[in-house]
């Protein structure tokens, strides 16, 4: 089966902007994104042999997230508790063999002015995670907002206690993994350097490749061994994040 997760930033302008070439082109099973900043039904994109679901934020033109499936799930759920379900954040769908979860991490803002509230949701989605995980295989995507390691942004020393780089946030990603996940694409590619998935706009950054690999494709350690690619489609413009990729079972 084929993943995609994608940080549109903006799926209406994401749209005008190639992504239904790339969408069609790939052909995924599962095509999950990140920061949709709408709500359902306001984007003119319906693709037939896909069931579509969102879980938009209270607050319009903010965060969101959603998910395009080839096949119907077992069930739907939206966020993971009340104290966190007010931003469209997480979305998870159930299939027979494993979950699939859409997920799109607060960001700790400058100055680091959000990282208390990062971290609360950081233990409070591991736990949901782990709890998935108890009853069959999970399947994690989406915008993780951290540079886990060194290898994984361009300027680690100039960027260290920025929001995406600070030391909680790294350590946040280590518990996560230490809890019985595996990165796929660091699986395949441990030592692989230069290959991000998030630009910054300023700076010329995308042309210079100054940038952060801070999308992901997480699985339970159960399921590691099937997987059979993860990609990351530097080239596909039309969002500051490029699309990632899984390929597995």
């Amino acid at each position: 089966m084929k993943f995609i997760s994608w940080n549109v930033n903006g799926f209406r302008a994401c749209l005008k902007k190639g992504f239904k070439d790339f969408f069609y082109s790939v052909d995924a099973d599962f095509f999950c994104l990140q920061e949709t900043k709408m709500q359902e039904g306001q984007a003119d994109f319906y693709p037939e042999e896909y069931h579509q679901y969102f879980n938009s934020a209270i607050k319009k033109g903010y965060s969101g997230v959603a998910v395009f499936a080839k096949k119907e799930p077992l069930s739907v759920s939206r966020g993971i508790d009340e104290k966190h379900d007010d931003e469209g954040r997480v979305l998870t769908l159930e299939y027979e063999d494993f979950f699939l979860v859409c997920c799109y991490t607060p960001n700790s803002k400058e100055n680091l002015v959000r990282l208390d509230y990062r971290m609360e949701f950081e233990d409070d989605f591991r736990g949901y995670l782990v709890g998935l995980k108890k009853s069959k295989p999970v399947i994690l995507c989406g915008d993780l907002n951290v540079a886990h390691k060194e290898i994984d942004l361009k300027n680690p020393k100039t960027n260290h206690k920025n929001a995406g780089f600070s030391d909680e946030e790294r350590a946040k990603m280590t518990e996560l993994l230490a809890s019985g996940f595996t990165d796929s694409f660091r699986h395949f590619y441990p030592d692989l350097a230069s290959v991000y998935s998030w630009w910054s706009y300023r700076f010329n950054a995308r042309n210079n490749n100054a940038g952060w690999r801070i999308d992901y494709f997480v699985v339970s350690d159960d399921i590691k061994n099937k997987i059979n690619e993860a990609k990351i489609y530097t080239e596909i413009l039309g969002s500051d994040h490029c699309p990632v990729g899984l390929d597995i079972f």
